[in-house]
This record gives C-alpha cells, sequence and structure tokens, in this order.
C-alpha cells in the first residue's frame, strides 16, 4: 500500500506542475426541466418543457481538465480546436474558471463547438434521469488550415509543460483533433525529448500509437494490440499480452484500467502486475472514472511516483468520482487523503 507520507509528497508537488493537453473540447449541457409545471405548446399540441436554469460544464478533455484542477495542478494548458459560436463561448466560460491558460484553444468559424446537451427530468420518486441526448458536433475532419496551426499550438504547449496529455475520445478516423497529422507532431516530439511524459488514452485508435504512455480499457487495449477481435473471447489471460505487446511496441508502460479490480501496470519486458482497487459501496456511477484515473496516474507520474504508485493514487481518485451520482465527480485533495486513510483502516481490520 501506498505509504502516507509518499502520498503526501506526492500531493505537494502538484501546484508546481505545469501540465499539456491536446484534444477535442466539448460542452455538456444540462436543461434542468422544472418538476411539477405542465404547459402546452399552442402549435404542436405536446408538452413545452419548461427549463428554469442550464449547467455548463467542461467535456471530454475537459472532463480531464477538471480532474486535474480538483487536484491542486498548477497551470493547465490545452491545444484544442472549438466552434466560433455561441457554444464555444459558453465553454471558454466554464473553462476560465479552471488554472487554464486557453490562448492556445482555436476557435474556427467552419466547426461547430462540440456539445452535449442532456434534458434532465425527476421522475415519480423524484429521481433525476437524463432523456435523450442532443449532440452537436461536425461529422468531419479538421480543415488542413486548422491542422496546421493546431500543430503549432501543440508544440508550443509541449515545450512550456511538464507533460503532455493526449486524450482522443472521437470514434471516426482523423474527424478529431487527434489526426494522423497530430499524431506524427507528437511522435515526432516523443523522438525530440524521449524523457519528456506523453501519456495517451483513445477510444478507437490506440493501435496508431507506437510511442508515448498508454492507456485504456480492455477492450481498448485488446482491440489496439489485435489480440482477439471478438471481446467475448477477452480473458484476464489475453489483457495480459495484448499489454504486453503495447508496453514492447512503446518501451514505456501500460495501463489498463479493469473496473473494479483496479489498474493492470505493465511495463517493458516485466510480468504485469494488478494494483487493486479501492472498494467502496453504495450505488456508483462509472461516468468518468476513467478520466479520473488518469488525472491520478499522471500527476503523480509527473511528481516522481513509479508506475505501481501512480495506478494507486489512480484507483483512490476514481474511487472518489464513481461515489459522485448523476454528474462526472472529481476528487481533491483531502478527499484522497480522507479515502487513504478509510483504505487504510479497512486493511488493518482484514
Amino acid at each position: 500500500m501506498l505509504s502516507l507520507a509518499r502520498l503526501e509528497s506526492i500531493l505537494d508537488t502538484l501546484p508546481r506542475l505545469t501540465i499539456g493537453l491536446v484534444g477535442d473540447l466539448f460542452l455538456d449541457r444540462y436543461l434542468d426541466i422544472a418538476p411539477g409545471i405542465c404547459e402546452m405548446s399552442i402549435e404542436t399540441g405536446m408538452e413545452a418543457y419548461q427549463i428554469p436554469q442550464i449547467r455548463n460544464s467542461p467535456g471530454a478533455l475537459g472532463t480531464v481538465l477538471n480532474n486535474l484542477a480538483a487536484l491542486g495542478v498548477g497551470l493547465l494548458v490545452p491545444a484544442s480546436v472549438i466552434g466560433d459560436d455561441g457554444q464555444g463561448y459558453d465553454l471558454l466560460k466554464e473553462v476560465r474558471k479552471l488554472p487554464v491558460d486557453a490562448s492556445h484553444v482555436l476557435a474556427v468559424s467552419d466547426r461547430l463547438t462540440p456539445t452535449y446537451t442532456k434534458p434532465m427530468k425527476q421522475d415519480a420518486k423524484g429521481s433525476w434521469r437524463e432523456l435523450n441526448r442532443l449532440d452537436v458536433r461536425t461529422r468531419g475532419p479538421l480543415s488542413a488550415a486548422a491542422t496546421a496551426e493546431l500543430c503549432k499550438r501543440v508544440r508550443q504547449v509541449f515545450e512550456s509543460s511538464d507533460g503532455l496529455i493526449v486524450l482522443d475520445q472521437i470514434n471516426e478516423t482523423n474527424w478529431g483533433v487527434v489526426n494522423a497529422t497530430v499524431r506524427n507532431l507528437l511522435r515526432d516530439l516523443a523522438k525530440e525529448s524521449p524523457s519528456k511524459l506523453i501519456y495517451i488514452d483513445s477510444r478507437q485508435h490506440l493501435k496508431e500509437f507506437d510511442f508515448g504512455i498508454l492507456k485504456g480499457n480492455r477492450a481498448e487495449l485488446l482491440r489496439a494490440a489485435g489480440v482477439v477481435s471478438d471481446p467475448g473471447a477477452m480473458t484476464d489471460q489475453t489483457v495480459r499480452e495484448a499489454a504486453l505487446l503495447l508496453a514492447s511496441r512503446t518501451s514505456r508502460p501500460v495501463f489498463c484500467t479493469v473496473g473494479e479490480q483496479g489498474i493492470l501496470v505493465t511495463q517493458p519486458q516485466q510480468p504485469p502486475e494488478l494494483v487493486p482497487g479501492v472498494p467502496v459501496t453504495g450505488p456508483v456511477d462509472i461516468v468518468g472514472a476513467g478520466d479520473a484515473a488518469t488525472s491520478g496516474i499522471v500527476t503523480s507520474l509527473l511528481a516522481g511516483a513509479t508506475p505501481l504508485e501512480a495506478a494507486a493514487v489512480g484507483n483512490q481518485v476514481a474511487s472518489i468520482t464513481v461515489q459522485q451520482l448523476g454528474t462526472t465527480g472529481t476528487a481533491s485533495p483531502e478527499q484522497v487523503r480522507s479515502r487513504w486513510r478509510e483504505a487504510k483502516a479497512n486493511s488493518l481490520l482484514r
């Protein structure tokens, strides 16, 4: 178990860190439908939902920004492309509430700011539930001009930061910020500065990265390594084989999140090791758990932690966020300390 002194040393380092990020910034927009009010539309004869409040929050890459800020990182510097539109204005308004230098976020007129609009309605028991989500985004690649400008900004962010997080959440090939041109630039940067941390999390395209510290869940690692094509054939052994293959490909550690079991850490030419998850009780909401783990892992590595220590912190951060229901949670340093004490007490009881 990670010692409290080691944990304190990691947390004390975070305000001195500058972390760069590359990926798609989304706006998460929540529309809270007023309960108990029924107003009918004269035009359609259907109920017109009444929205007394709108809640905006940075999503996708913004979720990682939220997590890093909550942990106390000193400065966050994202490089991204959004639309020059109202949603972009609202997104940047929220981003600037964080310790963020937003000068490398490019706003372009030929692209929509990716926005997930989530109508929220109370059920008969008073619990909030999400209705059909409304997605706004440009379904196509970045222009050549936007990509060229983005690459300039990615290099500047990389050179000015202690480490770089790459988050590739767009399923379609080359439709997001992390397209082939940006990947090639990142590969060049990794060769130019091999000692600088580049941490990569990609839903669909992890196999395209032969450099950096890779992170994924079991299905993402299997897909990247090409070990099995059928998720139904996934076993602990095939996951370990995939992690070993990817670690040998990049010569860097590979982190695989395995749900409540914890995080599988695979270092080059070493057998994979499972860092057990932190048990939690009661209902959980796993949305954003992977991004929470990322924030704990990256900040710990930049603070001098070993990969196994970093995974332990990642597990602690994720265990806190999954208990925050109906929202993409975050964890503060004090919450991490408290969770460490709880885990320590539970281990003594056993």
